[in-house]
């Protein structure tokens, strides 16, 4: 067995997400009509439902891919949650980046193994998730966030997938642009990653930070943020041409001939504008084509953005007590 090979059997977090399942693992149980329920096994500890409780007992020790009945006669199929049903059910504070998006940060803005990515906004941790997976243990990614309660749940949630601390994760709690040049060397970061209410506001610190070539990819919620963004970045003068797009997600229903669209999708969930840094003192061919007269509305000094303009909500200082304590982050933890 190769080096590498070798290595990846000790990856951060793998031995969670392979062998016999065990006290202390998230198990993911289907019923048969499709419903997931998200346990966590305890030796003795059993899960209940009005038609029945299943032990837990029943399913430490065995396999993946089981079938176990409950004491009421129903059957459930069990696996470990894959990354997708981790992000989707784990205790929020605030809002996370949904891994339709998560997937298309990680390939188009090309994270990759041992790369150095800066993240800013960190939510509840589910694409800091994401960063680690691509990057690796060799790799780095320092997340930001200005919130001391959502970067306790991003630490509570990071640390459940991975099973601790993971070697290749920083956190820090501030501003942006009070942080990174404080601790990041000028053009030493491949990737910064920014989901914020005003992007446009970091783009010469994150410009600082990134070395020429690296990307610079932001999440945001309205066309109306996009439009500042694209602009912003065209004119600071250190960025290529920017490319944005957005991804919706559709199931299909397969039930023998009738195989159909689901009734459901994932629509819109946000915005993704993607740019690279060009190397100092390089002028920047101007665009041959420009909208027509009007496509700009002037600019006002006194201009301001809130949450509350794009219809942010915030969550309750209640409902971040209960999921700090979902994730084991509790206020008086250390």
């Amino acid at each position: 067995m190769g080096t590498g090979a070798a290595a990846a059997l000790g990856a951060t977090g793998s031995h969670l997400r392979r062998g016999p399942l065990r006290a202390g693992d998230r198990v993911q149980l289907t019923d048969i009509k499709g419903r997931h329920s998200t346990i966590v096994l305890e030796a003795g500890g059993q899960f209940h439902t009005h038609k029945g409780y299943l032990r837990h007992d029943d399913l430490i020790g065995q396999p993946e891919g089981i079938t176990v009945a409950n004491t009421g006669g129903v059957q459930y199929l069990a696996f470990r949650p894959l990354f997708n049903d981790y992000v989707l059910s784990m205790p929020r504070g605030a809002a996370i980046v949904y891994p339709k998006d998560a997937a298309q940060i990680v390939i188009q803005a090309d994270i990759f193994p041992g790369a150095r990515v800066v993240e800013s906004g960190v939510g509840s941790g589910g694409l800091t998730l994401a960063l680690l997976n691509a990057v690796g243990d060799q790799g780095y990614v320092h997340s930001i966030e200005r919130r001391d309660d959502f970067a306790a749940i991003a630490r509570g949630n990071v640390e459940n997938f991975f099973g601790g601390p993971h070697p290749a994760w920083s956190l820090s709690t501030g501003d942006l642009a009070d942080v990174l040049p404080m601790t990041e060397e000028p053009q030493t970061v491949d990737r910064v990653v920014l989901d914020m209410l005003a992007p446009w506001e970091n783009l010469d610190v994150s410009a600082d930070a990134l070395r020429p070539g690296g990307v610079l990819i932001a999440y945001v919620a309205t066309t109306t943020q996009l439009s500042r963004l694209a602009e912003a970045v065209r004119d600071t003068g250190r960025f290529a041409e920017p490319y944005a797009w957005e991804t919706m997600q559709r199931g299909w229903h397969l039930e023998g001939l009738a195989v159909r669209p689901e009734h459901r999708m994932m629509g819109h969930t946000g915005f993704l504008l993607t740019t690279r840094r060009v190397a100092d003192d390089t002028v920047i061919p101007e665009r041959k084509r420009r909208p027509s007269k009007g496509a700009y509305p002037a600019a006002t000094d006194e201009e301001t953005w809130t949450e509350d303009d794009f219809g942010v909500r915030q969550p309750t200082d209640r409902k971040l007590r209960r999921t700090r304590r979902a994730v084991g982050q509790a206020r008086d933890a250390n």
